[in-house]
């Protein structure tokens, strides 16, 4: 009897082989158009400091070390009222701590973007994810939360 049985390949066939018909596509046929704003540009850079703020201060609401009336101006309307039941369903074990806040153009003038952020709490590492939009109130544009998420 053989000491080594050959094992049964699983791997699924390649549908094509990528070649070199890809690089033989004349230049001029493919024209980049640019749909959003660089990520390093002022808008952007705007829209990820306030949704670093805003996220920090929605993880220390969630945590009851501010009060939730504090985030009434930096989400929108349905959002405050979503995150009751999140303050009232969490343990006081250890306070959330942000990690990493990434940045994503969501529109072509720069007024919206989606942010994705890595939190901590113990051990464990979670997601939040939000869009920020300006809106136009009395006293001019201001950067707000339209729609979050926490995972």
């Amino acid at each position: 009897m053989p000491s080594v049985v050959p094992v049964v390949d699983y791997e699924p066939p390649t549908l094509h082989e990528p070649g070199p018909v890809c690089l033989l596509r004349p230049r001029a046929a493919w024209s980049p158009q640019r749909v959003a704003p660089p990520v390093d540009a002022p808008p952007m850079r705007a829209a990820g400091g306030f949704a670093d703020a805003a996220l920090r201060r929605v993880l220390e609401v969630i945590d009851r070390r501010r009060p939730l009336s504090q985030l009434r101006p930096l989400l929108a309307a349905g959002l405050v009222d979503s995150l009751l039941p999140a303050v009232a369903h969490h343990d006081r074990r250890s306070a959330a701590r942000l990690r990493r806040v990434r940045v994503q153009p969501a529109s072509a003038d720069g007024t919206a973007a989606e942010v994705a952020a890595v939190y901590t709490r113990d051990e464990r590492v979670r997601a939040i994810a939000c869009r920020v939009e300006q809106v136009t109130t009395p006293t001019g544009l201001r950067w707000q939360v339209v729609a979050l998420h926490i995972g």
